[in-house]
């Protein structure tokens, strides 16, 4: 009887093949680990990207809709200024209360100019949107913080019937001859509540306020301290370009009759009622072997043409989408409509 002979190690043939066989499995592995990674990060960037651009269309959104909401107070009975803010960023409070009736206004390109604030690191040929309001709560120091604080604007309305002087736009406690003394509707010495005065500029920015070279929405805010001075803000990364139209009403029944580019004159900018905004989105980061031809079109400028954006050299390696909508500004418009 012949006894089984037991193996008592590999040979170097064996030994290969088996490594061979291990590192084409190890290979299927790997490739599998790269393309879910790669897929993984390119879902990332794309679900930043929309939720850059969706935030972004939805903080210009929410300050149109009560861009001109003063409180109390009825724009329609404050003077008609002599001229369209020719300082938007006047830190003159003089300028604040002749341009009330002025609730938004917008720079086509390079037209925007002051002397008090500056577009830090503008982006050529994107629009400027500028919003006046009052805050939509009360200042106090339970439910709309902070509370009433020196140096900061504010405005106060009149509720009593017997009260001259109805409303108050100042510095507080108060930096000229109107001191902040309107009365409530029983007239008696209870104060009314103030409201912050806010103006809000926004522009796109090359740069994302930290050093790096990502398109940004940001905002220039009218802030109080010592003395008023601009804040500037940086809202949303990943946004290159915001195009504006403005819905103009013609005919005073709160429904716009033809959208442009630029309303141009006063009393067309004190008749728009909504506004169409067009929101460039692309990702913070390149993707690889990725080429984006598409032209984007982005509204029309002043002369009815189509603006459009074709990527091109860099820049084509990001992706991007458009993000538009359209946006009634409730108090001018409200005013008007007819029962």
């Amino acid at each position: 009887m012949t006894l089984a002979r037991r193996q008592s190690g590999l040979s170097l043939i064996e030994l290969m093949v088996s490594m061979t066989l291990g590192l084409i499995v190890l290979s299927g592995v790997l490739v599998v680990f790269v393309n879910s990674s790669a897929a993984r990060n390119e879902v990332e960037r794309t679900t930043r990207q929309i939720e850059n651009g969706r935030y972004a269309s939805e903080l210009l959104t929410d300050d149109l809709r009560v861009a001109g909401f003063w409180g109390q107070l009825d724009p329609t009975t404050v003077a008609t200024p002599a001229a369209l803010p020719a300082d938007p960023c006047s830190l003159t409070v003089a300028d604040w209360n002749a341009w009330l009736p002025v609730h938004i206004q917008g720079y086509d390109a390079a037209s925007f100019t002051s002397t008090n604030c500056a577009l830090t690191n503008y982006k050529a040929g994107t629009d400027v949107l500028v919003i006046r309001r009052a805050r939509t709560c009360s200042a106090n120091a339970t439910t709309c913080t902070p509370n009433v604080t020196a140096g900061t604007p504010y405005l106060q309305v009149s509720l009593c019937a017997t009260q001259v002087t109805k409303y108050v736009l100042d510095v507080y406690p108060s930096s000229g001859t109107a001191p902040f003394d309107m009365q409530t509707k029983a007239c008696d010495a209870t104060l009314a509540n103030k409201r912050e005065y806010y103006v809000h500029i926004y522009y796109i920015a090359t740069d994302n306020g930290r050093g790096d070279s990502v398109p940004t929405l940001k905002r220039l805010e009218l802030v109080g301290g010592t003395t008023p001075s601009w804040s500037t803000v940086p809202l949303v990364e990943g946004i290159e370009n915001l195009q504006l139209l403005y819905g103009v009403d013609t005919n005073n029944d709160g429904v716009p009759d033809e959208y442009v580019a630029n309303p141009t004159t006063l009393a067309r900018w004190m008749n728009v009622v909504t506004t169409q905004f067009f929101v460039l989105a692309r990702n913070l980061e390149s993707s690889q072997n990725y080429s984006d031809t598409k032209t984007y079109t982005l509204g029309k400028d002043a002369s009815g043409t189509a603006i459009t954006y074709t990527p091109s050299g860099s820049d084509v390696g990001y992706r991007r989408h458009v993000y538009s909508g359209l946006v009634r500004i409730m108090n001018p418009a409200g005013r008007r409509d007819t029962p």
